[in-house]
């Protein structure tokens, strides 16, 4: 399944049936007069998460939701049919914003929560409605109102626990792939993840999600590189995990990128708890290695170690994480699945 975080969509409500203007004649029998009865309402158009979906692929290739215009009213006291409403089916963590994509309507962040985006028009009255003691004999009707017609955006922000950061080849997709069931790409080239890719880590019998987004690059903000638009993926995490590639030459350099992104990426997410790490460290002399620790504590205070191919110093790493998540009270559940290839 392709993946897609933005799309923008055209919703409208149906329009109210129109009220009927018609009057009771039978032969025979008495006490005829207004029978015209009311318009249907139109239907509504509905924002709902469910779950199993964590993409909006569905929506490039369907971008126009118009919901059905309520009947109008008939003769003999008949109101005619609401019109059917209309459900966009989004996955858990979708922004819906206004056409400047900037505005939020709605942030749904629950399976089952639903939104309403457009209401549909109320059916217009039938002449039955207008019948008094001094107009028994009304010949008005109003129409139904219209519907809302509106262009929107979706933004998918995926939740999870924890957000990896790092320039690409850091180590993200190979961290993820040795402590999940994931199965990103891996490969010794630059920007191997084009998409954000979902994990689930055990640790200590519980279990957390680990977001892994396409790495970093001085002037993402620019727009070089995959620019800096998969950071909204991680602003929803409670710490964010920062590998930093011990084989580069400059550590501190490299730490500092990041960190200079987040700043211009802006919002809450430079404030975040994070966790550094220093990455790749069976590649590396124990002379290295404590120099580039060094180089990092200077900077980034309290650095832990971790080789993602040699599995050293995963399973600190990770009750690091879950240490930090218990201290935010999110969602940490007992693990009920069967273990992966390797759980710790």
């Amino acid at each position: 399944m392709k993946f897609l975080d933005l799309a923008k969509v055209y919703i409208r409500s149906g329009g109210g049936g129109g009220g009927a203007v018609s009057f009771r004649r039978e032969k025979y029998i008495e006490y005829g007069g207004p029978d015209g009865g009311d318009g249907g309402r139109g239907g509504d158009v509905w924002a709902e998460a469910v779950d199993g979906l964590n993409t909006l692929i569905d929506f490039r290739y369907q971008q126009h939701f118009f919901a059905k215009s309520g009947q109008p009213g008939m003769g003999k006291q008949r109101t005619g049919k609401d019109g059917a409403d209309v459900v966009l089916r989004l996955p858990v963590g979708t922004e819906v914003l206004e056409d400047d994509e900037e505005t939020v309507i709605a942030d749904i962040t629950k399976v089952g929560q639903r939104v309403l985006l457009a209401k549909g028009g109320n059916g217009g009255f039938g002449n039955l409605h207008f019948k008094s003691a001094t107009n028994q004999a009304p010949r008005r009707a109003n129409p139904g109102l219209e519907g809302v017609e509106r262009t929107i955006w979706l933004r998918l922000k995926l939740i999870a626990d924890v957000g990896l950061l790092g320039l690409p080849n850091a180590g993200k997709s190979t961290f993820l792939a040795a402590t999940s069931n994931a199965r990103p790409k891996i490969a010794d080239y630059p920007f191997t993840t084009l998409h954000p890719n979902l994990g689930v880590v055990g640790v200590d019998n519980a279990e957390f999600v680990v977001a892994d987004i396409p790495g970093l690059i001085e002037g993402a903000h620019e727009g070089r590189g995959l620019g800096d638009q998969f950071l909204g993926h991680v602003e929803r995490c409670s710490v964010l995990l920062h590998l930093v590639d011990g084989t580069s030459a400059d550590v501190a350099a490299d730490w500092q990128t990041i960190l200079t992104e987040l700043e211009e990426y802006g919002g809450a997410l430079n404030d975040k708890p994070r966790i550094t790490v220093l990455n790749k460290i069976d590649a590396l002399s124990d002379e290295d290695r404590a120099e580039k620790r060094a180089a990092l504590e200077a900077l980034a205070g309290p650095v832990m170690e971790m080789s993602g191919v040699a599995r050293h110093g995963l399973v600190e790493v990770l009750r690091a994480l879950r240490a930090r998540i218990d201290g935010t009270n999110l969602r940490l559940r007992a693990k009920t699945e069967e273990p992966g290839p390797w759980r710790p």
